[in-house]
């Protein structure tokens, strides 16, 4: 899809560096990459499951919701002048765009003889097929997809990520996302639970344009034409590109595209300036005063559509098990975007003392946000706190073949064992539409 390599990536907000002036970056030594045998011996140790290390984001501008089950004296564990760290990425071969980070920030580490043995991304890269599946390597040569839980205290800008057309231009991609609020991660909403989507109906471009022109007077006053949703644990949202929104302030659990294209559309939030670069930092240079064409970049209609809920709204779908069986997958994540299938994610729940086989159409990444168990050889378990440097039970990679032959999970405990899972493009065609959740039965 990418003819040039990605640029190193960020979450959505992240550039906002003003807020936190960061020491310039020590000069990186990078890992020393595998080997194919070191990888075979991976993948033969956990047949072929690939136990992953917790991977740490901070943010220099954001306040952390201290949801992540982190430990407080952990929370800068980057240094003050990095931020808060408020993101865990899962499966991700994906660079954090930070200012200051080291090069792999933001990489899934792979977890062998107990220790980190070597990145995904740089295991992938040896494994190919094997790893991720033919059709997804014959057409990214990578993993293009990752998740992420976000948690931050309150809301950020109201921002729209460009779609393929226009990310081209900057030598980019799209970026399309989603979003699930796992409940087990969001004992308390926090400073906002609310995200505003879209445009009220009857907004005009002429609107939005005087919104832009208040941009240097204080609050340019955007979120006067949007709607906000309260934002419900066990819900989630997809949002394709070229779409206002300003997330709110529950834990995320974000499966999307690895990309880092987006534009800033409000110049304040809770106080604080939103510089104007934020806003064109993926336009072409010739259109950095063009409001016109910072307007045209929204997709007009998808804002303010009238049925925007209806359009963009999800709620879990049963898609094997029951109560009778002890176990139940739920599609939590699902839907096309621009009529293609671009990730999908679900929700395994196993109750005390069922062991049951879960097959699935390709690779995944997992991770469990309750109970503990077993993933085939490799155990599972929840954690209730987490240092920085823990290398913890709960995170894994299912290999494409693995994923085909099918997974034993085992809840060798006391409560539900829950884990989330996400795929890459075009693994599931049998997923639900967006809406489909109104129809009662298994899908």
């Amino acid at each position: 899809m990418a003819k040039k390599p990605p640029r190193r990536r960020a979450n959505r907000v992240t550039r906002v560096t003003r807020f936190a002036r960061t020491k310039p970056a020590p000069v990186a030594v990078q890992h020393e990459r595998t080997s194919p045998t070191l990888l075979k011996q991976a993948i033969h140790a956990g047949g072929g499951v690939l136990r992953l290390a917790p991977t740490w984001v901070p943010r220099s501008f954001l306040t952390p919701g201290r949801r992540l089950k982190l430990h407080t004296a952990d929370l800068y564990a980057y240094g003050a002048h990095r931020g808060g760290i408020d993101e865990r990425w899962f499966a991700s071969t994906t660079p954090a765009a930070n200012e200051g980070a080291a090069w792999d920030e933001g990489l899934s580490y792979v977890v062998h003889d107990g220790k980190k043995a070597f990145t995904l991304r740089e295991g992938i890269q040896f494994g190919g097929a094997n790893l991720v599946g033919p059709d997804i390597w014959d057409k990214y040569r990578r993993w293009p997809v990752y998740s992420k839980f976000f948690d931050n205290f309150g809301p950020i800008p109201h921002h729209m990520h460009q779609n393929n057309a226009q990310a081209a231009l900057v030598g980019q991609q799209g970026k399309p996302e989603s979003y699930y609020f796992p409940p087990q991660l969001n004992p308390t909403g926090n400073n906002f639970p609310y995200t505003f989507f879209g445009l009220e109906p009857g907004t005009t471009k002429q609107d939005i344009r005087r919104c832009l022109e208040r941009w240097n007077q204080g609050d340019n006053g955007i979120l006067n034409y949007s709607k906000a949703y309260r934002l419900q644990p066990g819900t989630g949202w997809l949002v394709p590109p070229c779409i206002l929104h300003a997330p709110g302030s529950l834990v995320t659990y974000e499966p999307q595209w690895g990309s880092d294209v987006f534009g800033m559309y409000q110049s304040m939030v809770e106080g604080r300036y939103v510089p104007w670069e934020l806003l064109v930092k993926d336009v072409p240079p010739q259109y950095h005063k063009d409001l016109d064409y910072l307007i045209d970049q929204l997709d007009w209609e998808a804002n303010v559509n009238p049925r925007f809920k209806d359009s963009h709204y999800l709620e879990p779908i049963a898609a094997e098990g029951g109560p009778e069986k002890g176990y139940v997958d739920r599609w939590v994540v699902y839907g096309k975007i621009g009529g293609e299938e671009l990730f999908t994610a679900k929700e395994l729940t196993v109750q005390p003392g069922v062991k049951i086989t879960i097959k699935d159409r390709g690779a995944y990444g997992l991770i469990a946000v309750q109970g503990s168990g077993w993933i085939d050889k490799h155990r599972l378990h929840t954690p209730a706190m987490i240092r920085f440097t823990d290398l913890t039970e709960d995170e894994v990679f299912v290999t494409y073949e693995a994923a085909r032959d099918g997974v034993v999970f085992d809840n060798t405990g006391t409560e539900p064992l829950v884990t989330l899972r996400y795929f890459g493009p075009g693994t599931n065609p049998q997923a639900p539409l967006v809406g489909d959740y109104r129809r009662n039965g298994v899908k």
